[in-house]
């Protein structure tokens, strides 16, 4: 059997973090980002047909690329909802830009550069995550898992 004093440390740990003023609002702000993400996983995009989600949704049930994409992605994917790319613009485009400055010479040298280049191939990055954000928007409102309306795919004229 164990005891609740074994327990008690932890718990007095949690308290002491919560006490200390930067590691509570540290706290505090990782809670809301939590609860602000799990909020726009499940908020439906405006516009959206229930009816042809739930259709698009039994659809991908049988397998298939949506099927494990709509896995990765918490099932927000098709379901819709605002947050359903999540990161992933953000993630690729910082793989491409470390992979360019390999081959570049201007990203290399200001990957050399100390903070002040890091800083630049940040911006950088950041601007080529909106460039891929709004390829993976264009592109995933296009596909057809969510084009299908009330058991047939709309047509793309």
């Amino acid at each position: 059997m164990r005891s609740y004093r074994s327990e008690l440390p932890v718990l007095s740990v949690f308290v002491r973090a919560v006490r200390t003023p930067d590691l509570r609002k540290k706290l505090l702000f990782t809670g809301a980002m939590i609860v602000l993400f799990r909020f726009g996983s499940n908020l439906p995009a405006p516009g959206i047909s229930e009816q042809n989600v739930s259709y698009c949704s039994a659809m991908s049930r049988s397998g298939g690329v949506f099927a494990i994409l709509n896995l990765l992605s918490g099932n927000s994917l098709l379901h819709l909802t605002v947050f359903a790319i999540g990161i992933l613009p953000y993630i690729t485009a910082s793989i491409i830009v470390q992979m360019l400055t390999q081959v570049i010479p201007r990203l290399e040298t200001l990957r050399k550069d100390g903070q002040a280049g890091q800083a630049k191939i940040t911006q950088y990055t950041r601007y080529v995550t909106v460039g891929l954000g709004l390829v993976y928007a264009v592109t995933y409102v296009q596909s057809p898992a969510v084009r299908c309306t009330a058991g047939r795919p709309r047509s793309s004229r």
